[in-house]
């Protein structure tokens, strides 16, 4: 199932849920008004619909995408200060240098924390509960990113490796952590 399969059927099913609470609350109060759950401040539920696809350069840090799909992770340091930047970026905060150098990362390292969402954002709505850790790298930088692994067996201080997936349905390459 492609990209668009997966969006159209997640979507279509929400559109169904919130159609017919619509229409419960049009039928029990004649109009589509709900009350915010932390502020009690009405709120009007419309039926017109704001779809907002993200199209992001990445003309800079294109490498990235390339190794990735060779099973490498790499990051970005700055020449002048050393700074290694992960996700990858062509400017250096710190110093302000743009142009930075290509570095293959060990992708080892040690999980600091993590958490299971149960309530997802409308488009990983289709995925089971998953886990979503901060590891540190041997680099000595962080990386966020889902964590492969049964909830039960994930513990703060394992060892894990950043891994290459393929994430399905969507079946687009994705880098998780891995328990060593």
């Amino acid at each position: 199932m492609g990209v668009t399969e997966v969006k159209e059927k997640i979507y279509s099913e929400i559109d169904r849920k919130v159609a017919e609470q619509i229409d419960a609350l049009i039928k029990s109060s004649g109009m589509p008004i709900i009350r915010d759950l932390k502020t009690n401040n009405p709120l009007w539920i419309d039926v017109r619909e704001l779809t907002q696809r993200f199209v992001i350069p990445i003309g800079k840090i294109y490498k990235f995408f390339e190794y990735l799909s060779k099973g490498k992770i790499i990051g970005t340091k700055c020449p002048k200060c050393g700074t290694i930047y992960f996700p990858p970026q062509d400017d250096c905060t710190k110093c302000k240098l743009s142009g930075l150098d290509t570095v293959e990362l060990s992708g080892e390292g040690e999980l600091l924390t993590y958490t299971i969402i149960t309530v997802k954002p409308v488009s990983f709505m289709h995925y089971q509960d998953y886990v979503v850790g901060i590891a540190r790298l041997k680099e000595g930088i962080n990386v966020l990113a889902w964590v492969n692994e049964d909830p039960k067996n994930i513990q703060v201080g394992m060892k894990v490796r950043v891994n290459i997936a393929k994430r399905e349905p969507e079946g687009y390459l994705v880098y998780e952590l891995k328990k060593v």
